[in-house]
């Protein structure tokens, strides 16, 4: 176990809090008007999968777990959970579809992931940083919108919606960060 201040915990870390075992799901820092920094973060107990929401202020330390990596190639979704193969072993391991939250969409068949252990046991999930997706629908630019102006909001092929610049039009593959949904560039394959 290594000591952290809260404002370091990140997506797919695993921490001990109240003798339990999270993984930390999503973490969004608050800045009040007046006083410290917030930091409010999503986490899921591993053992009852059951969701909690907590708040720290940023000098507050927090138990962070060493965890093992191994990748993974992701095989299909069985009811609520997916199916990964050991790329060396070719065995599977079925882990819960809630370990991505709101990643889940940007998970694509045959996709290298890396799961992370304690003691054997899937706690936490990493996708690539990004991924690449078709545009299904985009809003028209607004005429006399400047280009640097604001970005348009557009649906991308696995139903999700994000926010895309002015010449971006349905039809085209974009790239995407998987930890937002945010639109990163357009695909140049």
């Amino acid at each position: 176990m290594a000591k952290m201040q809260a404002n370091q915990m990140r997506a797919g870390m695993v921490i001990e809090f109240e003798g339990q075992r999270y993984t930390i799901l999503k973490q969004n820092i608050m800045i009040p008007g007046k006083g410290n920094a917030i930091i409010q973060v999503d986490m899921r107990n591993i053992k009852s999968g059951a969701k909690k929401d907590q708040r720290w202020r940023t000098a507050d330390v927090v138990e962070r777990l060493s965890t093992e990596d191994k990748e993974f190639t992701y095989s299909y979704a069985d009811g609520t959970n997916l199916v990964l193969m050991d790329p060396e072993t070719f065995e599977q391991t079925v882990v819960p579809q809630d370990i991505l939250a709101e990643r889940l969409p940007f998970l694509q068949e045959n996709m290298v992931v890396n799961v992370r252990l304690i003691e054997g046991e899937p706690v936490a999930m990493d996708l690539p940083e990004t991924v690449v997706l078709e545009i299904m629908e985009a809003d028209p630019v607004v005429k006399g919108q400047t280009a640097s102006s604001s970005y348009k909001p557009a649906l991308l092929s696995n139903g999700v919606k994000t926010m895309v610049p002015p010449f971006i039009t349905a039809g085209e593959k974009i790239v995407v960060k998987t930890e937002d949904g945010s639109y990163y560039e357009r695909f140049k394959g």
